[in-house]
């Protein structure tokens, strides 16, 4: 009888152990995903319609906006890279902008394909980019 209830008490500690470990690694895991999403927010910048004058036309920083969607495979080819670019480099800001939410801005841009990168300082279109291209190429779009 004793042993049988020390076999009880020892197969319980291991499930509540093992809920435990469970537990934990699903709390590291979230938040390290709601962390990278976070920081993905603060680097490149979600820009609609009605911010697109104040973020980008009237910056004081150069602006690289990136017109994609959420279901082009080239556009999330791209995203790394300009997550990059967003981190490594303070004196260029970089945005994005949906054309399937934002049809406007896509049109008032040309937008025909993506992804289309725009290069734009004090206001004014100096460069434009279309598809993949790599981190040395969106750097020179500014020079």
């Amino acid at each position: 009888m004793k042993n049988k209830f020390i076999m009880i008490v020892l197969c319980l500690i291991f499930i509540v152990g093992l809920f435990a470990i469970k537990g934990v690694l699903k709390t590291q895991g979230n938040n390290g995903q709601n962390q990278t999403m976070e920081e993905e927010k603060m680097s490149v910048l979600e820009v609609t319609g009605s911010e697109f004058e104040r973020e980008v036309l009237q910056s004081e920083k150069p602006v690289l906006v990136d017109f994609y969607a959420d279901w082009c495979g080239p556009c999330k080819m791209l995203a790394p890279l300009l997550e990059q670019v967003a981190t490594e480099n303070d004196a260029i800001k970089v945005c994005r902008i949906n054309v399937d939410e934002e049809q406007d801005l896509a049109v008032k841009y040309g937008i025909m394909s993506i992804p289309t990168l725009v290069a734009i300082k004090k206001g004014e279109e100096v460069n434009r980019s279309v598809g993949v291209v790599d981190k040395e190429e969106i750097l020179d779009m500014f020079k």
